[in-house]
């Protein structure tokens, strides 16, 4: 499905990109593949993958190269795929900023467990924290899966990563400018209109009505607010709408829009 985690695997033997392709496939993950860093790093701009698996050992550029420069375009979540006992490796990897290695040989079932863990932490989503309740719709943060009424929701790559930010920030204010950084990186945040064109997109695909905010708030100038159920329990003060909060329903009657 359009909405599960995208995979970009880069390593030189077709061996280890098919079982890991395979294996992640079967967990349910989207999987692309590159042999090589170059290859992986044109796929890795035209995919824009939700994280990254590297061999280190590669013939053009090695896994940690590609990683530095992946890291200078946007924070992809990534992955080294190491040889048992590459200490060393493993060390600068972690050094320079890989969230996790692997050492080859791995058992599948710790790989997508790896991958999964790395997701939740890249995401903010703590592990258990199941689903998020907006009225009619139920948002699954860790199976990456929505539903309206019962029935599945078909999300896009981009809607899904919008819905997903603003589920993880549900009840706070979150600005447009990391909004637009967060989901296309920081060449767009300042491209408030095409982050309108997306907000309207999955409001629809919430259920709102054509003209309608459904939960996403918009607070104009500022931000979107999504409205889980009872969310007010766990806010801190400062990001409830008040009287004297300039982007208040009272103050500002534009913050109820569907802009």
């Amino acid at each position: 499905m359009a909405n599960q985690p995208l995979v970009l695997v880069a390593d030189d033997e077709p061996r280890i990109t098919k079982l890991v392709a395979l294996t992640l496939h079967d967990e349910g993950f989207r999987v692309i593949t590159a042999s090589g860093g170059e290859e992986a790093l044109k796929k890795a701009e035209e995919m824009r993958p939700d994280i990254v698996l590297l061999d280190i050992v590669m013939p053009d550029l090695d896994g940690i190269e590609v990683m530095k420069q992946l890291r200078e375009w946007r924070p992809v979540p990534v992955i080294l795929l190491t040889a048992k006992g590459a200490t060393a490796d493993k060390a600068k990897g972690l050094d320079l900023g890989a969230d996790d290695y692997i050492a080859k040989p791995f058992h599948p079932d710790e790989l997508a467990a790896r991958v999964r863990a790395v997701l939740r932490r890249a995401s903010g989503v703590a592990p258990g924290s199941g689903i998020v309740h907006l009225g009619p719709v139920d948002v699954d943060l860790e199976r990456r899966l929505v539903t309206r009424d019962g029935k599945l929701v078909s999300l896009s790559r981009t809607e899904w990563l919008l819905l997903q930010h603003l589920v993880v920030n549900a009840g706070k204010v979150v600005l447009h400018t990391e909004l637009l950084t967060k989901v296309w990186g920081p060449e767009y945040r300042d491209d408030l209109q095409y982050l309108r064109v997306w907000i309207s997109r999955v409001r629809r695909k919430l259920g709102a009505a054509p003209g309608e905010p459904g939960p996403i708030t918009t607070f104009q100038g500022i931000g979107y607010v999504l409205n889980a159920d009872d969310p007010a329990e766990d806010l801190p003060p400062e990001v409830l709408p008040s009287e004297a909060d300039p982007t208040s329903k009272a103050s500002a009657g534009a913050a109820t829009s569907a802009d």
